[in-house]
């Protein structure tokens, strides 16, 4: 038996529904935990709609998470330069496992026995709560209202709402998309978006100005690393948060970060989803230029080898497993070393990388030059080549 239970509670339809059903269902106590990791709303009004559904105030959670966001999850999932299927950077990923952590901890601390969430039982964020929370508590008993109940539908969920005395706010200029925002990426989903032969119309686009609107002057920035973590933009140290937020301007004010996706979801089908990741696209390109001069090519390489796992690993809700941690603990011995700054131009969509300097740079112009060099015998090689054709040479005399 249920007798208390954490929701993931945003304030919104769905999870006010799910507050007052958990009530109606299960009869137990309900404790909200709303999380604010940058989605660029306010998260107080949240306190408000609990208490008027009939919620203590000590069992209401609302949280800043924004630095460890970025610190935790974000940063340590950018080292490895972790992009899903080529092109997706994990925006509602990275987000999940956080959460996740923190439904589990205020359980433990509210004497909570489950955890709930909004997530459908068709998507990849049901998954991902579960596995972070099954993986942190095993003996966690989680409520998937979208599993169990039959309002599979806008309106039933309405009319349960208006039933149940649940105030409905409408919002002006409400997206019609399914939408989720955090610190690194805003996403949309269905609508006119279910078919992927349908171009996103412009004013869906919330963050960036599109590129053909952008600014006709480049600008020039230069982003610090340490450590494989970015600490400054152009010479300003900066918080991890404040670090990202600055990014987000640079990228939206350029129309940077922009994707339209046909991806594989975990659970078996493919969805198509449209992504703006404006600060996200910018550090991933700094980021590689910083790690071209200073890491060793066989690591550079192993790195780019293990990356797709790496990224299946987030993608499908693995943050806490053994083998995610192994892999991160590989990664980040890779970054000891890479530290410098790049500088980048911003235009029109587009990020062109004008220079990078490390005072650990591998970058050696006595061996790599063109002109006359003292450091490098470049009849080494031959016998170099010879002995790497050795096993074609034994093969081709074989085949003869």
């Amino acid at each position: 038996m249920i007798k208390k239970v954490v929701l993931a509670y945003s304030g919104g339809l769905d999870t006010s529904v799910i507050l007052k059903w958990l009530g109606d269902v299960y009869k137990c106590e309900v404790v909200t935990f709303t999380a604010d990791i940058g989605q660029g709303e306010e998260v107080e009004p949240a306190r408000k709609k609990a208490e008027k559904l009939g919620i203590k105030p000590e069992n209401i959670f609302i949280e800043d998470l924004r630095e460890e966001f970025i610190k935790d999850f974000v940063f340590p999932m950018f080292r490895a330069n972790t992009i899903y299927e080529g092109e997706y950077l994990l925006g509602t990923s990275i987000a999940r496992p956080l959460i996740a952590k923190r439904l589990v901890e205020i359980a433990e601390m509210t004497g909570a026995d489950a955890i709930a969430h909004g997530a459908t039982g068709k998507g990849n964020d049901q998954v991902r709560f579960e596995l972070g929370a099954y993986a942190l508590n095993p003996n966690i008993k989680v409520i998937a209202p979208w599993r169990e109940w039959d309002l599979n539908s806008r309106e039933k969920l309405l009319a349960y709402a208006q039933e149940a005395g649940i105030e409905i706010e409408k919002k002006k200029n409400k997206s019609p998309y399914s939408m989720d925002a955090n610190l690194l990426h805003i996403s949309y989903e269905g609508q006119m978006l279910e078919d992927p032969n349908v171009a996103p119309e412009e004013d869906m686009w919330r963050w960036t100005i599109s590129p053909k609107d952008a600014p006709n002057t480049p600008e020039i920035i230069t982003i610090e690393f340490k450590k494989g973590d970015g600490i400054a933009i152009n010479g300003v140290s900066l918080s991890p948060a404040n670090f990202w937020e600055k990014l987000n301007e640079l990228g939206c004010k350029h129309g940077i970060g922009r994707l339209d996706l046909v991806e594989n979801r975990y659970v078996g089908m493919k969805s198509r989803g449209c992504y703006e990741t404006p600060g996200g696209s910018i550090y991933l390109k700094a980021h590689r230029a910083i790690e071209s001069l200073c890491l060793d090519r066989e690591a550079a390489h192993l790195k780019d080898e293990i990356m797709p796992k790496y990224a299946s690993l987030i993608y499908n809700g693995y943050w806490f497993s053994l083998e995610r941690e192994a892999l991160q603990a590989l990664i980040d011995k890779t970054q000891e070393r890479v530290e410098g700054i790049v500088r980048l131009e911003l235009y029109k969509g587009n990020i062109t990388i004008l220079g990078r300097e490390s005072k650990n740079s591998l970058f050696n112009a006595a061996y790599s030059t063109f002109e006359e060099d003292s450091v490098y015998n470049q009849k080494d090689a031959a016998g170099f080549i010879k002995l790497n054709a050795l096993r074609f040479i034994i093969a081709g005399k074989a085949r003869r």
